[in-house]
């Protein structure tokens, strides 16, 4: 990382249904140009399954009301719901001089730190990308690269309702176990856990984070 911070723009989205802020991901990372300033968006997603791109049907066992959609970032098929911090880091990974791999660590990693801020361990799990305490898994990953630039991100459970993980093989693996910070003695509320993540993420990327407004225009089709 260089020693000079990067600007960084946060936009808190709250709580929106899904589609409409993925479209605006995909509009964003296909206009922007050297000079934009990297965006790191957080949302609570309104309940969804996601399939990336090689995803398998057979893991979505029985979605019942809530909707599927197939995307376009890596992985299998997860889970969005309340009480989920859903991180969008929408960065220049070029202009940060990180490689692919050295990014997915250090999303893992500030999400590893955000927890050992509540006293809990956790770690990775060889070739299954995220974040597990004792091997249920807290964190997922998800993401995609185009011209150098990311989009898709981050889940990070907080404080939910983890039944409709049980409708779907998470992330692609059969009786893989979910867990939520609230479920292991951590904060239930996501104002509190949202700065600490944040703060993790600017170490991590070496970034100089400004808080504006969500973006206007979030809601137009793509």
């Amino acid at each position: 990382m260089d020693a000079v911070s990067a600007p960084c723009i946060v936009r808190e989205l709250g709580s929106q249904p899904y589609e409409p802020v993925w479209r605006a991901m995909q509009r964003f990372t296909d206009a922007r140009t050297d000079a934009t300033v990297d965006e790191l968006w957080l949302v609570e997603h309104d309940p969804v399954f996601t399939l990336g791109q090689a995803g398998k049907d057979e893991h979505v066992l029985a979605p019942g009301d809530i909707p599927v959609v197939h995307v376009d970032r890596g992985g299998q098929v997860t889970y969005h719901g309340p009480g989920q911090i859903v991180a969008y880091p929408l960065f220049d990974l070029k202009r940060l001089k990180v490689g692919v791999r050295d990014y997915v660590c250090r999303i893992e990693q500030a999400m590893i730190d955000t927890l050992a801020e509540w006293n809990i361990h956790a770690d990775r799990k060889d070739g299954a990308p995220g974040v597990y305490v004792a091997g249920a898994k807290i964190g997922a990953l998800g993401i995609r690269v185009r011209r150098g630039c990311t989009f898709h991100g981050l889940a990070f459970n907080i404080a939910m309702d983890l039944e409709p993980f049980h409708r779907i093989n998470p992330c692609g693996y059969q009786g893989l176990q979910v867990v939520s910070l609230a479920d292991l003695g951590g904060p239930g509320g996501m104002d509190q856990v949202k700065p600490v993540l944040l703060k993790h993420m600017a170490d991590q990327f070496g970034l100089s984070l400004r808080h504006e407004a969500a973006l206007p225009d979030l809601s137009q089709a793509a």
